[in-house]
């Protein structure tokens, strides 16, 4: 469910619709849709490419004056055709969603007792028989009025943009914790989750605020809030180059570059996809210097410390080479024992983060001349010193506490250990297409665990009184732990502590009490077990556990035990999802106390200063 794009014109909208799919895309998916009306409602959708789609479009001579396209990542129900969205209930009303509807299951009984039958397994199937039953219930057959009836019934997130046969000229949309904003045309109006769907065709856009619910037309737009009240909403004029600077719909840069992420993470994830596991991902004269290396030692600071953490855990499981982490300011004030022949990895998203820059000059002058940065700003000082680079395509970040930086930096570490497995013999073509696929479909993993967001914010308000706080992880999983633990501390000022999950019988176990509240990031890995040996050591001592789960750990709720499930475990790449969850958290915790979310106390973005 992972991009949104509608059109209320008089020319047709197939070619803005399947454009706007198009520059969607980024936010992984696997399959596509649109909907048109046309004298009845007509309807194509493909898995697979959205070229496959458009291409069947064609074949049809798909056209029409108002419609709505999706693409869409799997959670409820498999790939198929028959889930790919738009959904359509009594050929009268075709929908498309954004979001997760967590009551689904109670709506899709309600529905089935009233005659309605269901043809796909998702919950989006819900939203547009329970429509169509408002909708054929009004007397005036008002959308609006029964799209507005439906959304007060579903819990959960949505963005919704809603058709009908007998309205063709507007749709109803509404939000709810996901992103979609309206595109305001010359007799014509558009409406989209990301303003690059719409761009071919305006650039003046109305974001919709928590709960708005609106009737698009073409001679214009009325919005009404979440208590039903008309509201007029800001015009704004998107300048695509200035974007990363502005807060668009959203409160904070924090909350924004949370939800950049699927984007940050496609975009510097592309030249990996296009070229492969290849040296000369990290400069041209790469496959002579990685070709000789015989270890690894990462320097950074901070989050990109933990970034390096995970990294450990691949290049000595997947490259067969040693792999030594340390933080910047420690390393560059000790007598370091260097191995010339060792890659010396120095993260920063900056570029001028003076400790790491200054480690880089004590490596050097120790005899170590194979060096590589990982950085977001091409120009900085640390990516010049260095003798190959990769850049993060992350965009401006300027949220103090990082996000899309981290998970970035997890993208260009994932992909030096490819190639350093690579040439080592250790990276079967078969291994590489396994990994590049999994790389591929990852924005759309995020983008699932960013829909987990209401849940993690009603988890969020039971942290808020919290002084302290523990986090606990094993394998890879456990550096997500200390980055949970240092966003919550960073922008909460809650004591947050991260421990691998292990090590607390061996003394963290006596801080646990029924004031201490115990984050688990416990994905279906070879040590879920273990974890849940650890998580039982806390229950019979009185703490509460907030459980980060996959979709497939087999594991329920119970009293003390609550649990929240990204959709499904990704692999080696799980850390970069479960991520995500740990900064919606603090950010949402941060909310809940009143700090300040940007600009946390005492700290600044870039730390240029000893």
């Amino acid at each position: 469910m992972c991009g949104i794009v509608g059109a209320v014109a008089q020319r047709n909208v197939v070619p803005i619709l399947v454009e706007g799919l198009k520059r969607l895309e980024y936010r992984g998916y696997d399959s596509a849709g649109v909907a048109v009306i046309d004298g009845t409602i007509k309807r194509v959708r493909r898995t697979g490419r959205v070229a496959e789609m458009e291409s069947a479009a064609e074949a049809l001579s798909l056209t029409g004056l108002t419609g709505i396209g999706h693409t869409r990542w799997a959670t409820h129900g498999g790939v198929t055709e028959f889930n790919a969205h738009p959904h359509v209930s009594g050929e009268l009303v075709a929908v498309v969603h954004n979001g997760i509807i967590e009551n689904h299951d109670e709506k899709r009984a309600e529905l089935k007792a009233k005659g309605y039958v269901f043809e796909s397994q998702t919950d989006t199937e819900v939203i547009a028989h329970l429509v169509h039953h408002h909708y054929t219930h009004d007397a005036e057959r008002n959308l609006f009025r029964a799209v507005q009836s439906a959304v007060r019934e579903l819990v959960g997130a949505y963005a919704i943009a809603v058709i009908a046969l007998d309205h063709p000229e507007s749709m109803a949309v509404a939000r709810m914790g996901c992103p979609l904003l309206v595109g305001v045309g010359e007799g014509e109006n558009f409406v989209a989750s990301d303003v690059s769907a719409i761009l071919s065709a305006t650039n003046r856009v109305i974001y919709l605020e928590e709960g708005d619910v609106a009737e698009v037309r073409r001679e214009g737009v009325s919005i009404f809030d979440r208590h039903g009240d008309r509201v007029e909403r800001k015009l704004h004029v998107s300048n695509v180059s200035l974007a990363s600077l502005e807060l668009g719909p959203y409160n904070h840069f924090m909350q924004k570059e949370i939800h950049e992420q699927p984007k940050a993470i496609s975009d510097t994830i592309d030249p990996v996809l296009e070229r492969g596991f290849v040296p000369e991902l990290f400069g041209e004269d790469a496959a002579e210097v990685l070709s000789q290396v015989e270890g690894v030692q990462i320097i950074a600071c901070g989050t990109s410390f933990y970034a390096g953490s995970v990294a450990r855990y691949w290049i000595e499981a997947l490259a067969g080479l040693p792999c030594q982490v340390e933080i910047a300011s420690e390393y560059r004030y000790r007598e370091v024992a260097a191995n010339p022949k060792h890659l010396v990895v120095t993260i920063s998203q900056s570029g001028e983060t003076l400790d790491t820059m200054e480690a880089l000059k004590y490596a050097k002058g120790l005899g170590c001349e194979h060096t590589l940065s990982i950085c977001n700003v091409p120009e900085s000082a640390i990516p010049r010193a260095s003798r190959l680079c990769f850049l993060t395509r992350a965009g401006a970040e300027i949220g103090v506490a990082s996000t899309k930086a981290f998970t970035t930096q997890l993208i260009a570490l994932f992909a030096l250990t490819g190639v350093l497995a690579k040439l080592r013999g250790r990276l079967s073509a078969a291994q590489e297409n396994e990994f590049l696929d999994g790389l591929r479909h990852l924005p759309g993993s995020v983008q699932h665990a960013l829909n987990l967001e209401p849940q993690i914010k009603a988890w969020a308000e039971r942290f808020a009184p919290k002084q302290h706080a523990l986090f606990l992880g094993r394998g890879l999983h456990f550096p997500i732990a200390m980055e949970g633990a240092l966003k919550l501390k960073e922008i909460t000022y809650i004591h947050a502590e991260a421990y691998a999950a292990g090590e607390l019988k061996h003394g963290p176990l006596a801080l646990v009490d029924s004031e201490m509240p115990v984050v688990v990031i416990a994905p279906n890995d070879v040590l879920l077990e273990k974890v849940k040996s650890n998580m039982q050591e806390v229950r019979a001592r009185g703490g509460e556990l907030f459980v980060f789960a996959d979709a497939d750990s087999h594991f329920a709720e119970s009293e003390g035990v609550h649990v929240i499930r990204t959709p499904r475990h990704v692999g080696l790449l799980s850390p970069v999802v479960h991520a995500i969850p740990v900064q919606l958290l603090a950010y949402h915790a941060a909310l809940a106390r009143g700090t300040d979310v940007d600009k946390p106390r005492n700290l600044a973005k870039s730390v240029t200063v000893e």
